[in-house]
């Protein structure tokens, strides 16, 4: 991209840290926000994607830092275990992440069902929208999804009729105005700015709007200085270990982060022709961030799409655009904090309702069920457990569900016994032969009449184990002293796979 804009690599590169910290501004306080954290936990976080991730990621395209992915888990922990257990949790999920990059685990999460991945994204999606539509119009999201969901009415009146003097209305405003600016700047944004994103056209154009105004409304506060904003995880919080559900959380946010950031860089990955993902660094490089994350009281990372896709368009070609665009955020938060104290709460959960909306993809939901209605069930069941009930379970859930799916799928076995000219009777075996088909396979071979000439077609015959062929060898060995006579097709084995073979028996 660098060479089409007649840039050197290094100027390129400079140029798309800039458009990827414009991304991730709004993003690093909104989902901080949106978790329940304080603004500066998801700053912290989005320095560390880019300057300890972005320098030792094996995907060097990818940007790391908070991820909307990771909002409802997050959330859960803080409200269940506190600020410091979240530390806690983070720091150990980012060493098993590190383990496992060692280990070379990394390449293996590319195994994760695509109807789950896309279940995950579509339940996470809707419990963003559903909890960021309260906190838009400044109020307070409730205790789970199917609350949130079904108190949108509620939401809607407020921001349209001011109920006891509150300035719900206001902070409602603010959020469509919020809204309604990233959309149309999307549409009809100049081809000379086309690499400005449009949620910061938003929260601009909010802010500048509030600023002016001076409207009565919830805002971003920070801390003076960011270090005092940093609460180190003590040693002493390590004895929250002890409790089961919070082990259950560690290895729950170990797998979502990988998941997600592994994922992520799959994708980006189909995006350029320049060096491919090294899988087990990359998956090295995030639980390094975690650790560090989780150290400095920090929400976890993970790879963002948004913010990669972002940078990959603004031209960049190494990993200098990442860790730069940490310096930036840096720079920022240490010498400019007063200019972030004016941003409107609402216009940051604007950002991540219309976030939540396009993580609820159709067009994801279209691809999984053209694969068929086993896939898509699995699809829509992770996607209402994890409303209903968490993300951790609906994870579960949607893998236990692919995992019988998979079982289903190759111990099926069909057999089939077609009457033929005179004595000759053709047995026709499909699937997985194994000892959980044997009544079947049993019962087939029990039909055909004694004396009977038996072609046994095994084309489509994907495995047999030993206790099918030893009772294929026992009924033979039987039915020979009545006139039987078996035939394997072996012919047509060596025609399905044009090669020569010289197999003379079921094996």
């Amino acid at each position: 991209m660098s060479e089409k804009r007649g840039m050197p690599p290094q100027m390129s590169d400079f140029v798309a840290s800039i458009v990827v910290f414009l991304v991730a501004l709004p993003l690093c306080l909104g989902i901080a926000i949106a978790s329940g954290a304080p603004p500066a936990a998801g700053l912290v976080a989005g320095i560390v994607g880019g300057l300890i991730v972005g320098s030792m990621a094996g995907s060097p395209l990818q940007v790391s830092g908070p991820a909307a992915g990771l909002v409802v888990l997050v959330w859960e922990l803080i409200q269940s275990f506190g600020l410091q257990t979240l530390g806690v949790v983070v720091l150990c999920a980012g060493l098993i992440q590190a383990a496992g990059g060692l280990l070379g685990i990394g390449r293996w999460f590319r195994a994760v069902s695509p109807a789950v991945v896309n279940g995950m994204l579509a339940g996470i999606g809707i419990l963003i929208f559903a909890s960021q539509f309260h906190v838009m119009v400044d109020d307070s999201p409730r205790a789970n999804g199917i609350l949130n969901l079904l108190s949108i009415p509620e939401a809607v009146y407020k921001g349209i009729f001011p109920v006891d003097g509150s300035s719900h209305h206001i902070a409602a405003v603010v959020g469509m105005i919020t809204i309604v600016s990233l959309l149309m700047w999307n549409r009809y944004k100049p081809e000379a700015l086309k690499l400005i994103p449009g949620a910061l056209v938003g929260v601009v154009i909010a802010t500048g709007l509030a600023t002016f105004m001076q409207l009565p409304i919830r805002y971003v506060q920070l801390p003076e200085k960011l270090w005092e904003a940093i609460e180190f995880t003590p040693l002493s919080a390590f004895s929250v270990l002890s409790n089961p559900a919070v082990l259950v959380a560690v290895v729950g946010m170990a797998f979502v982060a990988s998941a997600e950031s592994l994922l992520c860089a799959v994708a980006v990955d189909r995006l350029h022709t320049g060096p491919r993902t090294n899988f087990d660094r990359e998956l090295l490089a995030q639980g390094v961030g975690n650790t560090v994350c989780g150290f400095l009281g920090a929400l976890p990372l993970t790879g963002v799409i948004v913010r990669s896709s972002a940078n990959l368009q603004a031209g960049a070609t190494t990993r200098l655009s990442a860790i730069l665009h940490g310096v930036w955020l840096l720079l920022l938060v240490a010498t400019l904090p007063f200019v972030l104290e004016r941003i409107p709460i609402s216009a940051l959960a604007a950002i991540l309702v219309h976030t939540g909306y396009k993580l609820v993809n159709l067009d994801n939901a279209r691809q999984v069920k053209r694969y068929g209605w086993l896939p898509f069930g699995i699809y829509l069941a992770t996607i209402i457990v994890i409303v209903a009930k968490d993300l951790l379970t609906g994870i579960m859930v949607g893998l236990v569900l692919s995992i019988a799916k998979l079982v289903f799928k190759v111990t099926r076995l069909w057999v089939r016994v077609e009457p033929g000219e005179g004595n000759r009777v053709d047995v026709y075996i499909e699937g997985a032969a194994t000892f959980l088909k044997l009544p079947t396979f049993a019962h087939a071979l029990e039909r055909i009449p004694a004396g009977s000439v038996v072609h046994l077609h095994v084309q489509r015959l994907m495995y047999i184990d030993h206790s099918c062929m030893d009772l294929l060898r026992s009924w033979e060995k039987q039915q020979a002293e009545a006139g039987t006579k078996l035939i394997v097709e072996w012919s047509e084995l060596n025609r399905r796979y044009h090669a020569p073979m010289s197999l003379t028996r079921v094996a």
